[in-house]
This record gives C-alpha cells, structure tokens and sequence, in this order.
C-alpha cells in the first residue's frame, strides 16, 4: 500500500524524540502497576521500571516536514504520520457507524533509543505499545529491523502501518471502556489478554480494507489501492507477531498456557475477519474459546 503523492499528511498525529539514556520510572508508574498493566494490554511492561531520575527526551521537529503522501512514501517517519492521519480520519467516521464516542489518541510518539512515557520509561525493546495513561502511542521504528531478522516478516508498507493500526484499535478499546473491562490477569490461548490483542488486529484489517477510501481534508484518498502482495505482508506482520513465533525464535520452544498476544494463526485469522467483515465483527469477547 502506497500513498497517493498529493495526499495531505499535515495533520497527522505524530511527533519525534531524539535519544534518551535514562532509564528510569521517575515519575511513572511503579513495579506491581507495571505487572498489571501487562497483563490486561498482552505486552510486557514490567522491563520499563529502573531506578534513578531520567532526563525527559529531547523533542525533534522533524517531522514537521512530512507533508504529503511522497513523503510518506520515501521515509518510514513520515509514513507513520500518514498512517496517523488516516487511522484519525477513519475511526471519526467509523465510530459515527458503530455508535461511541471517539476521541484520538494523544499523540503517536516516534522515539530513539529509550523514552519516558505515562507508564513509565520505554526503550527499543519493549516494541510498539499504547499507554492507556497517556492514551499515547510509542514506537521506536527500528522495531521493523527486528521483526525482519528475528521473526521471519517479509516487510512492506501496509505491514508498516498495521503495527500502527493495532496500536490504534487498543485506543479505541480504551475509549470503549474495554480495556480496563477485560483485566483478570489471566493468560492462554482464551484469556481475555490474548481476545484483547485479537480484537486489535481484527480492528486493523477493517482499516486495512477501507483505507484506500479515506479522505484528507480535500478529498485525495491517502491511500492508494491494495495489492495481493501487501495484503500478504500485513499477514506476514501479523503472524510475525505471533505468540508461538516469538516463543519459538526466543526461548526455542512454545508454552500455550503463557500466551498473551494470540497465535500466528488467530492474529492472521482475525486481521482477515476485519478486512473481510468491518470493525462491527471484531467483537472477540463473544467468541466461544474453541472458535477463538
């Protein structure tokens, strides 16, 4: 999926900081918040806690100059804000559909190296999350490098863009009320950790099939249409992510009963249920464990 070059990018919700090596809470949230906001998100956060007083990271303002869909285009950053702006503009209008009220994130923050964040601090290797204290997004985008060496991704835009997409729909889990609902601390194939993370990417097929028809301000798609390729790599992202591969790739074997995330195969099967069905059939808290 690539971006119509005239598309405006302007307004999308992002924004850049530059390295920041202190790590520590200094302010955030503690040890035992931490391990509970791990378990009802399906990520892994207990690693932001440390000790000593970080320094906040410096603001870039570089991507002020990501513009329009050529710049997104030709740099990662830039097409991060251009997934913003889209993502934005389709669940405004896709939350009219459904019937909630829907209020953005905060902001979607690239950063480099290390950050603080309203659920403490963050570095490269926490990976992509949402923090629901800050309803803001955190990505180091060198994520991407990661994905491709380690777990088997195949890359691509659109599988750029559904990591995003997925930050996004815990968002809008947040604005639903559903992630705080769906807290038990529980793990495995059914918990409601692992229905949490599925309902993500189930959110981010249904704006992965609509995308192309989502306006800017004037008009323009941002998008331009898919292509059987980038569809198979947001799958590829999907599966990339998977509970099994990760397990697999890190510790050489796979525990079920410690899943937080879902498998490769439900992340691809439920990223399919909302590009095929819409984001009004994401509701896999419905769902009977076998067909899970």
């Amino acid at each position: 999926m690539t971006f119509n070059p005239n598309a405006n990018i302007s307004g999308g919700k992002a924004s850049k900081r530059g390295r920041n090596t202190g790590i520590a809470v200094g302010g955030g949230v503690g040890v035992l918040a931490l391990l509970l906001l791990s378990q009802f998100l399906g990520i892994d956060l207990t690693g932001l806690a440390g000790g000593g007083e970080g320094q906040p990271a410096a603001s870039d303002s570089s991507l002020e100059q990501c513009l329009t869909g050529a710049d997104a285009n030709e740099n990662v950053e830039c097409r991060m804000k251009g997934a913003s702006a889209s993502l934005e503009r389709y669940w405004t209008t896709e939350a009219q559909e459904l019937g909630f009220d829907y209020v953005g994130p905060t902001d979607l923050i690239l950063f480099d190296g290390a950050t603080t964040t309203g659920c403490g601090n963050a570095s490269a290797a926490t990976g992509p999350f949402y923090c629901p204290p800050d309803q803001t997004i955190y990505i180091d985008v060198s994520f991407y490098d990661e994905l491709r060496g380690r777990f088997g991704w195949s890359g691509g835009p659109l599988a750029e863009m559904y990591v995003i997409a997925h930050e996004w729909g815990h968002h809008v889990q947040n604005v639903l009320g559903i992630l705080e609902q769906s807290q038990d601390g529980q793990t495995g194939p059914t918990s409601n950790a692992v229905r949490v993370e599925l309902q993500a990417d189930c959110f981010a097929g249904a704006w992965a099939a609509d995308a192309s028809q989502v306006p800017d301000e004037s008009g323009v798609p941002f998008l331009q249409e898919l292509t059987p390729a980038q569809i198979q790599d947001a799958l590829s992202a999907a599966a990339a992510v998977g509970d099994d591969r990760i397990q697999e790739a890190t510790q050489g074997q796979v525990n079920p009963h410690t899943f937080t995330h879902g498998s490769s195969e439900q992340r691809v099967a439920w990223f399919e249920t909302g590009f095929q069905r819409g984001a009004a059939a994401c509701d896999t808290f419905s769902v009977d464990g076998s067909a899970l």
